[in-house]
């Protein structure tokens, strides 16, 4: 072994690591190290501020002593008496780990590069620079770790200087943004991104600059040159950087691709918003039994979500209750029910007028949805498709004018049978429709399709009973002696079923005339047949000359053989010759006496029970009625309602009759628009009679 495998050997039995290159001890560059100067003897001549935290001895106890004696074991001197040999003696640097002795008496790694210095004059000095090897590998750890969690983070990290140049892109945001990393590098973001929110970024990236806060987890969404088609969304974090002293390096930002979590997140928000619009139509389509109203709940239920507009178009025979067979080929009849629009728009204006029926071809959208009974969805419309949506030329270019670009119809199926369709049309929502809208439109509209078919079958229903209740009342009132009568019927303008309300004015012999007011309790089609039957008991009864009270007896034992029924009705006959009017109630309400020129009032009368109750006495009261003076019999649909008590509606009804003057036709419309609301419940009958004179007739010659 020669001297120097000698000497290597030495060196690696003391653990000492070292580099005969330019490059060891690279890392010191990074630190603020400690300088010694030894002169070439090895005494030290300098001894920096620094060295007093490496070697623990302040600078008066180490300038002008032997550096190995101070600084070193004796049994490392000799070693280190070498390397001080050979770095004067060649001016080859070293670098690398020489224990020490620090002056607390232990011994540590120090870090050294050492190098010849020679001066002006040709003296020569050796130069050492030193810091403690455990902070030099704390500090390339960390320079490791920081340098390959930046290269192979999955995030992305950039840092820009103070002007927002870019100094230092990784991998994982070259990839996001799509840009190679040296078309980065001192260029500003806003000559990187194409994004429109890269003008809030640098903003952003401003403010932390200036004001040292951090801005963390702002969400950006927006598109790049990497996927330039679709929206992603980022989370991203800005944080200013400074070095030592506080001074500011630039700022950094971290970049997190959350675009699954955002469109999750979207997509679950569009669930909710469907389900919350699923749950808004189950509570507002379908309050009422009415058609129109229900397709107008409709309509208005999807705007503005899912369309901008939207309509309902019913086929005509559906309306008329007529059984489609199917529809496979050939025109068809729309009557369009409702529209509805999230703004003011001409679309509604060139649509099919509410109420209007309109032939639709074939080849028409509207009738290939019912035709098939299947949603037509066109995500995209075209100037063709537009002519097979509009109703004509003129509304195809007003469609297009108002900027309609998307279109969905779904068909109106309950029972399995189409009723028609729900239609649907974007404009100033840029999105088109998609799958997702087709599903929620045809949700809506299988829950309003039952609806409707509900509200039109009971129209029909409804209809058939108001022309059976109609057919049953007198159409004219006859000419009597002594009495000029009003009367007037009206349905319940809600969408109830209309009930049995009637009246009769019936001419009786002797000139004098039965005047009959009654409601049969119930609706429908059984209830105005009932009512037909009691009336024409009453006409039969009437004819017998009966007293009231006895027409009324009859009625009940009647009443009582038709099951579930029972009615409540005035009975009244009024002589012109005697003056005389008798009455009797079965549980009816009181009819009011208008004595001329005196105030309304409310007969006094026994009520009596409702016919069909059996076994109750019904008793006849007798008043005078002298010519001017009135009788206002009415069934309780004038008079009742959910929010008033009885007697305060009566005192109404006096009011509303208090000092009226005129014909009395004009009586009962003023009656009914002073007591009666468009949603009424029920129906009311009226009548109005007026005692007229008359020449007393000679004795003996009255019809008895």
């Amino acid at each position: 072994m020669d001297g120097r495998d000698s000497y290597e050997s030495h060196v690696s039995a003391l653990g000492i690591s070292q580099a005969w290159s330019s490059s060891a001890g690279g890392l010191l560059d990074l630190l603020g190290v400690s300088a010694v100067v030894l002169d070439d003897v090895g005494r030290i001549v300098f001894w920096s501020p620094q060295a007093s935290d490496v070697f623990g001895y302040c600078a008066d106890e180490a300038l002008g002593r032997y550096a190995a004696r101070l600084l070193l074991r004796e049994e490392h001197r000799d070693l280190a008496m070498k390397l001080f040999a050979r770095v004067m003696s060649s001016g080859e640097s070293w670098a690398g780990a020489f224990p020490i002795r620090h002056k607390d008496g232990s011994t540590r790694l120090v870090e050294f590069r050492n190098v010849r210095l020679q001066d002006d004059l040709g003296d020569v000095y050796a130069l050492g620079i030193a810091a403690d090897q455990s902070v030099l590998e704390r500090v390339e750890t960390k320079l490791a770790l920081s340098e390959q969690l930046v290269s192979q983070a999955p995030v992305g990290i950039a840092l820009l200087d103070t002007d927002l140049r870019y100094l230092l892109v990784n991998p994982a945001l070259e990839r996001i943004n799509g840009v190679p990393i040296a078309d980065h590098l001192g260029r500003h973001p806003h000559d990187v991104h194409t994004s429109p929110e890269v003008g809030t970024i640098e903003a952003v990236m401003r403010q932390v600059l200036v004001t040292g806060t951090p801005m963390v987890d702002q969400y950006v969404v927006g598109r790049t040159l990497a996927d330039p088609d679709n929206d992603h969304a980022w989370s991203v974090s800005y944080y200013r950087l400074e070095g030592p002293g506080g001074r500011v390096i630039g700022v950094a930002y971290s970049v997190v691709d959350v675009t699954e979590r955002h469109r999750a997140t979207a997509e679950a928000d569009r669930a909710r918003r469907r389900l919350a619009l699923i749950a808004d139509a189950s509570a507002r389509v379908g309050t009422t039994l009415g058609v129109e109203q229900t397709a107008q709940e409709l309509a208005h239920v999807a705007v503005p979500e899912p369309a901008d507009v939207a309509a309902v178009d019913v086929l005509d025979s559906v309306l008329a209750c007529r059984r489609n067979g199917g529809h496979h080929s050939g025109p068809e009849r729309f009557r369009a029910l409702a529209i509805a629009a999230a703004y003011p728009t001409e679309i509604t204006g060139a649509a099919d007028k509410v109420g209007d029926v309109a032939p639709y071809g074939p080849d028409r959208l509207l009738t290939q949805c019912v035709h098939t009974g299947r949603p037509v969805f066109v995500p995209h419309t075209g100037p063709d498709d537009l002519l097979r949506i509009a109703r004509d030329e003129n509304a195809a270019a007003a469609f297009a004018r108002a900027g309609v670009h998307s279109y969905l119809a779904v068909p109106l199926i309950a029972h399995n049978e189409i009723l028609g369709a729900f239609d649907l049309l974007r404009a100033r929502n840029p999105v088109p429709f998609d799958e997702d809208d087709v599903l929620l439109a045809r949700e809506l509209a299988a829950r309003a399709a039952v609806a409707i078919d509900n509200a039109r079958w009971h129209q029909s229903v409804r209809n058939s009973a108001e022309t059976l209740q109609r057919s049953l009342l007198p159409s004219h009132p006859p000419r009597l002696t002594g009495l000029e009568v009003a009367s007037f019927y009206q349905p319940a303008q809600a969408s109830s079923e209309v009930g049995g309300d009637w009246y009769d004015v019936i001419p009786l012999s002797g000139d004098k005339t039965a005047l009959v007011v009654g409601d049969v309790m119930g609706n429908g089609i059984a209830a105005a047949a009932t009512m037909g039957r009691l009336r024409t008991a009453t006409r039969a009864y009437a004819d017998l000359d009966l007293a009231p009270h006895e027409v009324l007896h009859h009625l009940d034992k009647i009443t009582c053989g038709l099951e579930h029924y029972i009615a409540t009705c005035l009975y009244a006959v009024y002589d012109p010759y005697e003056h005389l009017c008798r009455i009797a109630n079965a549980g009816h309400l009181p009819p009011v006496l208008i004595r001329h020129r005196q105030r309304p009032e409310l007969l006094d009368l026994p009520s009596g029970a409702p016919l069909g109750v059996g076994g109750v006495r019904f008793h006849t009261a007798a008043f005078g009625l002298r010519p001017e003076d009135q009788l206002v019999l009415y069934t309780d649909g004038l008079v009742e309602t959910r929010e008033h008590p009885i007697d305060e509606r009566l005192d109404t009804l006096l009011q509303a009759l208090a000092g009226r003057r005129g014909p009395l036709e004009r009586a009962c419309q003023e009656l009914l628009d002073a007591l009666r609301k468009p949603d009424d419940h029920d129906d009311v009958a009226l009548l109005l009679a007026q005692v007229r004179p008359v020449d007393p007739e000679p004795p003996g010659t009255r019809a008895r």
